[in-house]
């Protein structure tokens, strides 16, 4: 069972402090790839796969992963999901090695964030980009089993009106804003539920605009991302608070697959031995767990 952070990283920072940060638009998923730099010794890169995953991915012995652009520090390190550098790089070449692919077999494509939860057959085999697995989500989708337990954040300028709050009702009377499609616009709406509604970006980086503007005084974020946002984006902003989970489950970061397709149950099996032998531990705890801890912001 994966933990649930109450906390978030800030020593990623300086791995990516250069790093330019943003989040998803409304472009379709593009058709150029980036493969994975793999030492062949000059030969051409044999096939992957194994029994599980044959006839299964798009194209036989590659497996496909898609993420939006620009990818962005902690899950992934300057702009690069090949370098395996980042969580969710990391994640997804240790499910990939699981599976049979090594580096130089796996193909990375552009996938911006609400084509990769609009319903529809997918040009690549999965997508891993923040998405956090909802029932709503999944009438379109399919997702894999969760591989990071998330909380929201907020994130304002540390003399608003924002800071200082410790409950819910402290941010009814605040300007807030988040990404189109997100769970962070769902929390607003349905948990922080703001006097006046709540302002919507096709992307994070126009809602950081925003915030950075002074036209909303506080945007909503998955943690990780809000710490980074506060401690190399947006100077003079700070993690106001986190907020603890709403659901009878904590929310959590699933794998992105057509509806049906198959291959899910290949990468539910990858992904239970990664964890199992304490690989994804290791890996939330190199690039998630060097942590402070960020006040909880009472939603009762």
């Amino acid at each position: 069972m994966l933990r649930r952070p109450l906390s978030s990283t800030v020593a990623l920072v300086l791995l990516a402090a250069g790093a330019l940060a943003a989040c998803s638009d409304d472009d379709p998923v593009t058709t150029a790839t980036t493969t994975a730099t793999g030492d062949t010794d000059g030969d051409e890169a044999a096939a992957g796969g194994n029994e599980c995953t044959a006839g299964n991915t798009l194209a036989d012995g590659v497996l496909t992963i898609a993420t939006d652009t620009p990818a962005f520090p902690p899950w992934f390190i300057d702009d690069d999901p090949t370098s395996g550098e980042g969580f969710e790089s990391a994640v997804a070449y240790a499910v990939a090695e699981e599976l049979g692919y090594g580096n130089e077999q796996v193909e990375w494509v552009v996938a911006a964030f609400n084509s990769v939860i609009a319903p529809g057959e997918k040009p690549f085999d999965f997508a891993i980009n923040q998405v956090s697995i909802s029932e709503e989500r999944d009438q379109a989708v399919d997702f894999s089993d969760g591989y990071y337990d998330v909380n929201q954040a907020i994130v304002g300028f540390a003399d608003s009106e924002a800071a200082g709050a410790t409950t819910v009702a402290d941010l009814q009377g605040l300007r807030l804003g988040a990404q189109v499609g997100t769970t962070s616009l769902d929390f607003i709406t349905e948990v922080i539920e703001p006097a006046e509604e709540p302002f919507v970006y096709n992307d994070n980086a126009s809602a950081k605009a925003a915030l950075d503007a002074g036209q909303v005084d506080g945007i909503v974020l998955d943690l990780p991302t809000a710490f980074f946002v506060s401690a190399v984006e947006i100077e003079g902003t700070a993690v106001i608070g986190q907020f603890p989970s709403t659901g009878d489950e904590p929310e959590q970061f699933g794998m992105v697959f057509d509806e049906g397709n198959p291959l899910r149950d290949c990468v539910n099996e990858a992904l239970a031995a990664v964890e199992e032998r304490g690989d994804l531990d290791a890996i939330e705890q190199q690039w998630l767990s060097d942590t402070v801890d960020a006040p909880v912001i009472d939603i009762e």
